[in-house]
């Protein structure tokens, strides 16, 4: 059998720790206030996080209240603009079945009748517009 050579394996070399020099107390008063410093940094950030949720939450909470609110108001000139399409049919049906009456008289009728609802629905969008781009 052949000798088997060995090699010594290298040791990674661990750094030597030195060690740091004393500090001065007055050194340490400095990190001390530092240290100080940044915990009442973290608490004042910790403050204005609260502050942007409570100040979310009340803009959120100011928006649901909005949105019922123009619920409600789109709900009640929906209601009235549903009248008048009713009112304008009765006229319509009434005028058409009067026998009196000329067709033309029965067209200039449902004419401003029509002009009136259209006149009242375009009221009543435009100011949802306006509510909506504030």
């Amino acid at each position: 059998m052949a000798a088997r050579s060995t090699r010594k394996k290298s040791r990674a070399k661990v750094p030597v720790q030195r060690a740091k020099p004393a500090m001065s107390p007055e050194q340490r008063a400095i990190y001390g206030e530092i240290r100080q410093g940044i915990g009442h940094l973290e608490r004042s950030i910790g403050e204005v996080q609260r502050g942007l949720r409570k100040a979310e939450q009340k803009i959120e909470a100011d928006a649901r209240a909005r949105i019922r609110a123009l619920r409600t108001d789109a709900r009640a000139q929906l209601r009235l603009l549903k009248a008048k399409q009713r009112s304008a049919a009765d006229t319509v049906k009434a005028l058409s079945t009067a026998a009196s009456t000329s067709w033309q008289e029965v067209k200039q009728s449902a004419d401003a009748i029509l002009a009136d609802a259209r006149g009242t629905a375009a009221s009543i969008i435009d100011r949802l517009r306006m509510v909506l781009h504030r």
